[in-house]
């Protein structure tokens, strides 16, 4: 099945860049994608899925948690700060903390409930004005803002501009991960991963490769 394919590739992209089997998390991203086609991966064992919407995580995931076990469950799409509760409840990573209301309105929910999920800065490398993400020039303080938050911060993310090599994206990203000392990168999708897990990669999100095309609409 197709998620054979991408898992090797996974682990040939991984050794090519001398680095360790199983350092690289695949996200299979099953948003708007029919339950038959999320059914047949969590049957084939995988268990890392990736939302983009907490309402469609909230109608799918919990009866997937009590029929198949323990899962990992990553939001990967934008967040409303009126979700974020759900979300907390939902998740076990959020990967895009892009903006400081949304740290702060998680912070106290974190702070309440004595636990938070993992979470990833969103950082637009590509400063385009339609997307969501902390520019790069604004990055290092808003990671510094998230701990004294004590916002367990994992890493960042980024999605490349469309079009564009996303080559020099993936290493600034992970350039920046360095220098803040973090050590996750959510950074890669269907049409690069073997590139972002070059540049360093800890978690692929890859969507249409594995489930086929999504029903919209």
């Amino acid at each position: 099945m197709p998620l054979d394919d991408i898992l090797a590739r996974i682990r040939t992209a991984e050794s090519a860049a001398n680095r360790a089997a199983g350092s690289v998390t695949l996200i299979a991203v099953s948003k708007l994608q029919p339950l038959d086609r999320v059914m047949a991966v969590l049957k084939a064992g995988h268990r890392v899925f990736g939302e983009n919407y907490v309402q469609e995580a909230q109608g799918k995931w919990p009866a997937f948690r009590e029929r198949f076990g323990p899962l990992s469950v990553h939001m990967i799409g934008p967040l409303q700060t009126n979700k974020a509760k759900l979300a907390m409840d939902l998740f076990d990573a959020i990967h895009t903390v892009d903006r400081p209301s949304l740290a702060e309105k998680l912070a106290r929910l974190a702070q309440d409930r004595g636990r938070a999920p993992e979470m990833f800065v969103q950082v637009n490398t590509g400063a385009e004005p339609q997307k969501a993400g902390i520019l790069p020039g604004d990055a290092d303080a808003f990671i510094a803002r998230c701990r004294d938050l004590d916002l367990p911060i994992a890493g960042l993310m980024c999605i490349p501009p469309e079009g564009e090599d996303s080559t020099p994206h993936f290493r600034a990203l992970a350039e920046m991960t360095a220098r803040n000392g973090l050590s996750g990168l959510s950074m890669g999708m269907s049409g690069d991963f073997e590139a972002a897990i070059a540049a360093g990669a800890t978690h692929v999100r890859v969507g249409s490769a594995i489930f086929g095309a999504r029903a919209y609409g």
